[in-house]
């Protein structure tokens, strides 16, 4: 009677813009892609919504306090994950307004902060986001990548 299910990791990751820039984050020590950039962006802890979690994730990387109703949801993605055996469904929520100026909140876990433009970004962006920068010049509410066919 009991069934091996498929695993699959929620994440959430949290935009930023200031103007015609994103914020990005270069990662270091985790693990994943260490010197790529990515975005604040983390695991959903269980007993907790996607949004809360977010907001979290925001605070805890880069020291911004955001509201989950101040969050919202603009793609979702799913991908096979390169790091192990499973898939991973992601959550890009925009961050509508927030309090405080973003910093380096983790540096045992990020070199640092950029904020660029989507057509100058840093050669080493990590592979989901690539992806995701495509759906968000068109708006697409879903996309998925890594899987063969």
């Amino acid at each position: 009677m009991g069934h091996n299910r498929f695993t699959v990791v929620p994440a959430v990751y949290v935009i930023f813009r200031k103007g015609d820039k994103v914020l990005l984050i270069e990662r270091q020590n985790t693990g994943y892609r260490d010197g790529y950039f990515s975005m604040p962006a983390g695991h959903v802890d269980g007993g907790e919504p996607a949004s809360v979690a977010a907001a979290r994730e925001a605070k805890e990387e880069v020291g911004v306090d955001v509201k989950p109703e101040d969050l919202h949801l603009v793609h979702t993605q799913h991908r096979v994950a390169e790091e192990g055996n499973h898939e991973r469904i992601s959550l890009y929520f925009e961050a509508k307004t927030w309090q405080g100026e973003p910093y380096n909140a983790e540096p045992e876990k990020c070199s640092g902060l950029l904020w660029a433009t989507l057509d100058e970004l840093p050669p080493k962006i990590v592979p989901e986001l690539q992806h995701l920068f495509k759906h968000l010049e068109t708006k697409s509410p879903y996309g998925h990548f890594g899987f063969d066919g």
